[in-house]
């Protein structure tokens, strides 16, 4: 039987194993001389199948344990509850969605006045001598990375406001938005996948083979004016994006 045949029969009975849950998260793998002897295989065929496991994001290699599956809990999100804030509520979106599911929501925040990148400005709408204010944030569930989120805003509409000045705004960027006249009415989402950037890997601390959704939301106020771009970069392993549609 080809070698490759081999390593994906390997390969696909551990799967079964795992999405069985005969094999949960932080449990072993057997080792490379236990597969080799249960599947009467090389031990390159099975460094191929865990390697191949290891890109589909199921599992993890670590210096003492060995090959170990990874915990795979999600957060869930809904787009389009965020413009419908919780009677009685007074955090932000992501703060109440996370402490719904009983974990804990944590943030490191950066501010600054930039001239935005093309693919920023065309959604916002801003000539080419006009600012943006971001927010960076590096968004955090039971004190690991889960998301970054960059938020950009027109300077002229947001210079004197909460937005424009550094640290954590508890109810959220959106009602300050609607405290300046200018509340979300419309929204308009683009998602697509891709590996992340090196940079994203260290940030997020991802596992090798991990790809990321890429999901941006513009905000349009009641005369159909951009008025907030949002920019996440959600590694696949960590998140649902769970949308509701209803038939009028």
């Amino acid at each position: 039987m080809p070698r490759s045949t081999l390593y994906q029969q390997v390969a696909s009975e551990l799967r079964r194993t795992i999405y069985s849950g005969a094999l949960g998260p932080g449990d072993q793998l057997p080792t490379e001389a236990e597969l080799m002897l249960t599947h009467q295989v090389s031990r390159n065929t099975v460094r191929l199948a865990l390697g191949e496991l290891v890109n589909e994001g199921l599992v993890t290699r670590t210096p003492r344990r060995g090959t170990v599956v990874r915990e795979r809990r999600p957060l869930l999100m809904h787009p389009q509850r965020e413009l419908r804030p919780q009677p009685g509520e007074t955090r932000e979106a992501f703060a109440w969605a996370v402490s719904q599911e009983g974990r804990s929501p944590g943030q490191h925040i950066e501010v600054a006045i930039v001239r935005p990148a093309e693919e920023i400005a065309s959604r916002l709408e801003l000539a080419d001598d006009e600012h943006a204010v971001v927010r960076r944030r590096l968004r955090f569930v039971d004190g690991q990375p889960y998301n970054t989120n960059d938020s950009y805003f027109p300077l002229e509409l947001v210079s004197d406001s909460e937005i424009a000045r550094p640290g954590d705004i508890t109810r959220g960027a959106n009602r300050v938005l609607a405290e300046l006249g200018h509340p979300q009415v419309r929204v308009v989402d683009d998602i697509w996948a891709r590996m992340p950037t090196s940079s994203e890997a260290d940030r997020l601390q991802l596992q090798q083979g991990t790809p990321v959704m890429v999901y941006v939301r513009v905000g349009y106020d009641s005369s159909d004016a951009p008025v907030r771009v949002a920019v996440s970069v959600l590694p696949a392993d960590k998140h649902l994006i769970r949308y509701e549609l209803e038939s009028r």
